[in-house]
């Protein structure tokens, strides 16, 4: 078992290889206590039989994104049963309070878990805040929420597909917003313009104008994890663009970390909603196809000094050639790899090895 991910350099080893026995766990409470003793926790929760568990292969926590553990069960029908008993309330005596877990499966989607700050003070002046959290809670049910700050913002977890949807909720619940006010304004005020923490402030005013704060215009908004865009973009590109291109739409995209947004807008040729609901079809439909098998995995380089570091992005390189649908992304403290189960699982086990071969080699 690997209590600390950090102890676990190739962690796409521990789960590529039994994703079916891995469910992902976000909600847990961060920096209560020690991270063994919080490892330790959850593994008595995802034991007890009243909450559907059994016998835990292993854990994986702390992990790179905050409040977020990966549980390998020992038995694949242990991790079903968890998955559909869906609401997790974590107990024990060391915790002053329950704290409400969700979990997903490890192997459903290329992003797990993802966590952003929601800013829902541009509904403020319409809707009681606190009755929009809960119903979003209610029709979100896969997502994990904060508390609910006084300036409007909400810090919030869970799946990239759930997160998406999110979004484009609270996108259409800004646009009412302000049609109902542009209706029902009687003097000419100055424009209070609600903005999205999703929305990039790299993009250009006139641009978040058109497309998020214009209830009249008729462009239309796809919502991506980064990571999937960033694949489509160098695997899918002539694909993507043929979508655009044989509905006379163009497109802009907006990276604001973990979420990119896709903006679609008429070239003029064939203007018209028909157009651009077409292109937002393809494009999902593209989207799903790269969801149903992508994955992304994590090599982790916490801790490693400057000639470790290099000799896994050495081995990365070597061992892409083989892998040519493979994508690597590197940072500073870790090196993402997306692809297909089976290439990502392949690519890790392969780096892991030659690694360590190059290790050998300077011990001589």
């Amino acid at each position: 078992m690997y209590p600390n991910e950090s102890e676990c350099p190739f962690r796409a080893t521990l789960q590529a290889a039994k994703p079916e026995r891995t469910i992902v766990v976000c909600g847990v409470p961060d920096g209560l206590l020690n991270d063994d003793i919080m490892a330790d926790i959850l593994m008595i929760h995802f034991q007890k039989a009243k909450n559907k568990g059994g016998d835990v292969e292993g854990i994986v926590y702390p992990t790179s994104t905050k409040g977020v553990a990966y549980i390998t069960f020992e038995d694949e029908r242990v991790a079903e049963n968890v998955l559909k008993k869906g609401e997790h309330g974590l107990e024990d005596k060391r915790l002053h309070r329950d704290y409400p877990l969700k979990v997903s499966s490890y192997g459903k989607s290329i992003f797990t878990c993802i966590t952003c700050v929601l800013n829902l003070s541009p509904l403020g002046e319409k809707y009681s805040l606190e009755d929009v959290v809960q119903d979003l809670k209610k029709n979100l049910p896969n997502l994990s929420f904060g508390p609910l700050h006084p300036t409007g913002q909400i810090r919030v977890q869970g799946p990239f597909l759930a997160m998406s949807r999110l979004q484009n909720s609270i996108l259409l619940k800004i646009k009412h917003s302000l049609s109902e006010q542009h209706v029902t304004r009687k003097q000419r005020r100055p424009d209070h313009r609600p903005s999205l923490k999703w929305v990039s402030d790299g993009l250009s005013s006139e641009l978040r104008n058109n497309f998020v704060q214009n209830p009249n215009k008729e462009g239309l908004i796809v919502a991506l994890d980064t990571d999937t865009y960033r694949y489509m973009k160098k695997f899918k590109d002539k694909l993507y663009q043929d979508c655009l291109e044989k509905c006379g739409v163009i497109s802009y995209a907006s990276v604001d970390g973990d979420i990119t947004t896709i903006y679609l807008d008429s070239d003029n040729t064939r203007p018209g909603p028909s157009q651009l609901e077409q292109a937002k079809n393809l494009v999902e439909s593209l989207l799903a196809e790269l969801y149903c098998f992508l994955r992304k995995e994590r090599l982790s380089q916490e801790g490693s000094n400057r000639t470790e570091k290099r000799k896994c992005e050495r081995a990365c390189e070597i061992v892409s050639s083989q892998y040519p649908n493979i994508l690597i992304i590197p940072y500073s403290t870790h090196i993402d790899i997306i692809g297909s189960s089976s290439d990502v699982y392949e690519f890790a086990t392969q780096v892991n090895k030659m690694v360590g071969n190059f290790q050998k080699e300077a011990w001589r």
